[in-house]
Parts: C-alpha cells; structure tokens; sequence
C-alpha cells in the first residue's frame, strides 16, 4: 500500500524525531563504554600542578567533567531501564532499584550494602568496586581512588535526577576496592 505525499512527510518527521531520541541514548553508551574502557589505572592522569595551572585546578576541572559526563550518562541509561518498570512508591524504592537493577546493569553486580537514616541520606557500599578492582590493594592509590569515583558520583545522581531526585553524591575509599557513596537528598 502506498501512502500520499502527505502521510509520507508526517512518517519521515516523526521516524526522525524517533531516530534523534535513539542516537542519544547510543551516544550516551558510548560514552559509558568509553569512560569504563580509559578508566584504568595509569591511563587518565590527575596531576597536582599541571604546567601553567598552579594549585590544581585542572584537576578539579577533570573531576568536574568526569562527573558531568556521569551525569548524563545516568539520566539516559535511567530512562531506558525504567521505560517498562512500575512506578515507584518512595525514595526508598527508587534507592533499591539503583542498588539492584542498575547497580547491576551498569557494572554486573549489586550494591553490597544500602543504609539509610530515613532523613534523606543513604550510603551505598560496593565491597569490589568494578573500577577499582585493578588498583593495587596497597595504600599507595589510597589517594587518587577517589577521582575515579567522580563519573560514578555522576551516574548515581543523574538516574537519580531523571527519576525526581535531586542529589548530591560523594564518595569514599577507606581500603580498596572497596568504597562508600553517600547520597544526600535534597528536599524541595
């Protein structure tokens, strides 16, 4: 059967609005597949005093953009998780679909422990954290571990963010690979 003139353009605008959608999401993954892939130890490098730069400023510029990236990295891959989930009842809930289902999707495993004051602040602790697993145990990365927490920070907060919540996330090792994110809620 073939179409008017008409419906033919109406079909095309909308396959393209559809198609715009869609490489967003794709360039989104690709940006995760990316950043998962160049996070290795050794490969991005955080410098205190970059030449020219004194105090390291760069480096707060690089956590930035990583956590930026992070960010929308996690709103994209939250609205193409939850597309055929029910909708959730509370905070809490959304806290453990995170833990569970996202947790898992994004790095093969689930959220070791989730605590909550039940004022708006929960701690997320993964025991062997993906991207910290091929860092030395030792205490010498102790320091540096964290900035390669920064575009995970952003993930957490940006599915968080798509799903209503706004956030602040931290992180913390205290003895790799093991660390904590906390996250703040922040009331409206």
């Amino acid at each position: 059967m073939r179409l008017s003139k008409k419906k033919q353009s109406n079909c095309m605008i909308s396959d393209i609005g559809w198609w715009d959608h869609q490489l967003r999401h794709i360039e989104d993954w690709k940006a995760w597949m990316t950043l998962r892939d160049i996070l290795k130890p050794g490969t991005i490098e955080f410098n205190d005093r970059p030449k020219g730069v004194t105090g390291g400023k760069e480096n707060g510029r690089c956590i930035t953009k990583l956590e930026n990236m992070g960010f929308r990295v996690g709103q994209g891959l939250i609205e193409r998780f939850t597309k055929d989930t029910a909708r959730f009842k509370d905070e809490l809930d959304i806290m453990k679909f995170i833990c569970k289902d996202f947790w898992t999707t994004v790095f093969k495993k689930q959220i070791d422990n989730l605590r909550t004051n039940h004022q708006g602040i929960y701690v997320l602790q993964d025991n062997k954290f993906r991207l910290l697993t091929q860092m030395s145990a030792g205490k010498q990365y102790l320091e540096h571990a964290s900035k390669y927490l920064a575009f995970t920070c952003g993930l957490i907060r940006g599915g968080l963010s798509n799903l209503g919540i706004k956030s602040i996330v931290t992180a913390e090792v205290s003895s790799m690979p093991a660390c904590k994110f906390q996250v703040m809620i922040q009331k409206l």
